[in-house]
């Protein structure tokens, strides 16, 4: 709560209120479940949060962005303050949202806090459902110990009903503030259904009459569409008409991606992908969502995420959390990079807690060996099955000789000795296969696994690594290629989704079947260079770091996102 009497005026914080012209894009509100530092549980934070700095870097364009109030959060302590309601500037804005129940009536209270931070106006709706939760998606040990039926690793029972309190409660606040942006962009499943409702209810159709809708997919995997099966609560909750609720079923459930189409422009997060959900059998893993689309006339653009290489750069210590600093784009060795992975081998030979984790493993002193590491959710979509499998062929048959391709015709050593780095968690089947390959004796020293999570520590890996393994069986961009390779971490990659990026022998490794035996030969191929050829790996390390600053930054992919905006509008 903010001190006594202490508002932030709207007028300081909502320059977009009404009137633009039709042709231009001047404002630009976002809906998400993710932002940057304050929420986030994958790519999407970063990649809302650098899309709207971009944005917003330019005075002629207002970005102002709403999300949850989470219980894990203090917006006192993060720069917030309540919003004032403008009709009473003295007082703090809080309102109620219509969120019925099926054949019950029922309201919930919102209030609104607020910040401006590079640029982008931020809004946090503050609710009794949001405030319970210590978590984005799913709950946690602490849930589970209060309440046994809210399982540690599953998502929240009433998930729909805090997406649909979101994005009523983001239009509440729009129309209170009498703004009527340009574009309304919408994130992922959680916040779909926006579309459909400003249009198919009177009062806001006319209201944001002048107004377009983006629906960006950042995962249209299984489980990611915030479907719901009880279609008598979706109609209820949503206030959408029955037409609508039973023309946006997939699989006989309510699907948001689905009720977008008709109202939005959708997007997805690489050219790949896109064309992988619409032309392809992949598009399985949706339940044929690409399809579906795709039979109703919606084509999904494909815009590749960017990056922003000042937020991961290992020349920058103080703000990129490495040990020593060094440069990818320069000339010459990495002598920092190698002196980053010294220190946190000694770190990781003990068994002392390292970024707060206690390890599980070990890593001996071992800095001449290939460091592979991997960072992210540990889950069959990330590709864990076939990780483990590689690993375990490829620890067992190190003293096995393999030959570096055609770069090393005519020679032959081992080149199979490594180590390898995990940082993640996921499934408990996967921590515990996982966790079973770190603590066999054989693997001493050569397997260290670290379950949970650290944005610090991250860095600090990908600083110390020489390969990242991305095995994941479908990926709809990627971030943390991106981010290895800005480190120098060469990534190795499944050739699917936006990690076509990746170009194999140029700024990194990939394959194309999704098997155990085609990581382990990709494996086997970097190591051997790594061992043979020094400078090949420092010139694809210089490539890859040159490519990103070149062609994957947000200032070049959000000029493709004003033209998303300006076909929606």
């Amino acid at each position: 709560m903010g001190k006594k009497g202490e508002v932030a005026p709207v007028s300081s914080l909502a320059p977009e209120i009404l009137g633009h012209g039709q042709d231009a894009i001047h404002t630009i509100w976002m809906l998400t479940r993710e932002y940057g530092h304050l929420a986030g549980a994958g790519g999407v934070r970063d990649v809302v949060q650098q899309l709207s700095r971009a944005l917003a870097g330019r005075d002629e364009r207002s970005v102002s962005v709403v999300m949850p109030c989470y219980g894990f959060m203090d917006p006192s302590s993060l720069g917030f303050l309540p919003l004032a309601d403008p009709l009473f500037p003295e007082r703090e804005l809080a309102y109620e949202v219509d969120l019925d129940y099926a054949h019950v009536e029922r309201r919930e209270k919102v209030r609104v806090w607020t910040a401006r931070i590079d640029r982008v106006t931020l809004y946090l709706l503050e609710a009794d459902r949001f405030a319970e939760k210590v978590a984005v998606y799913t709950y946690t040990a602490e849930d589970e110990a209060v309440d046994p039926a809210h399982i540690a690793g599953e998502g929240h029972i009433d998930y729909f009903a805090m997406n649909i309190l979101l994005q009523k409660g983001a239009l509440d606040l729009m129309l209170l503030l009498g703004a009527c942006p340009d574009i309304i962009h919408c994130h992922d499943g959680h916040s779909a259904v926006l579309p459909a409702m400003i249009r198919e209810n009177s009062g806001l159709r006319h209201f944001f009459r002048v107004t377009g809708v983006v629906v960006t997919i950042h995962n249209a995997g299984k489980g990611y569409h915030q479907e719901v099966a009880d279609l008598s609560f979706a109609h209820a909750i949503t206030g959408l008409p029955w037409k609508v609720i039973m023309g946006s079923r997939l699989a006989d459930c309510f699907d948001p991606l689905l009720a977008a189409a008709q109202y939005a422009v959708m997007n997805t997060v690489s050219e790949q992908y896109a064309r992988e959900l619409q032309e392809s059998n992949d598009d399985l893993l949706t339940g044929w969502l690409g399809h579906t689309l795709l039979e109703r006339g919606v084509i999904l653009k494909g815009v590749t995420n960017g990056i922003d290489p000042a937020e991961f750069d290992p020349a920058e210590p103080g703000k990129s959390g490495v040990d020593v600093p060094f440069n990818p784009l320069a000339d010459g060795a990495l002598k920092g990079k190698r002196t980053c992975k010294e220190i946190l081998l000694r770190e990781l030979a003990g068994d002392r807690t390292v970024g707060g984790i206690l390890p599980i493993g070990s890593l001996e002193f071992r800095p001449d060996l290939p460091l592979f590491t991997f960072i992210g959710r540990l889950n069959e979509q990330k590709g864990v099955d076939v990780l483990l499998a590689a690993l375990r062929g490829l620890l067992q048959n190190e003293a096995a000789p393999v030959t570096s391709g055609s770069q090393a015709k005519g020679s032959s050593r081992d080149v199979t000795a490594f180590q390898f780095l995990l940082l993640g968690t996921g499934g408990q089947d996967e921590e515990l296969d996982l966790a079973s390959l770190a603590e066999k004796e054989e693997n001493r020293g050569r397997v260290c696994i670290l379950k949970g999570f650290n944005p610090a520590l991250a860095n600090r890996i990908y600083a110390a690594g020489d390969f990242f393994l991305i095995p994941s069986r479908y990926e709809p961009c990627g971030l943390t290629d991106f981010i290895a390779q800005l480190f120098g971490n060469l990534p190795i990659v499944h050739h699917v989704g936006g990690l076509v990026k990746v170009l194999d022998g140029e700024t990194g490794f990939s394959y194309i079947p999704h098997t155990p035996a085609a990581l382990s030969e990709a494996m086997q191929r970097a190591m051997a260079l790594y061992q043979e050829y020094p400078a090949r790996i420092r010139k694809m390390q210089r490539q890859a770091a040159k490519r990103i600053h070149e062609r994957h930054t947000w200032q070049r992919v959000m000029k493709q996102y004003l033209q998303l905006y300006n076909e929606a509008k």
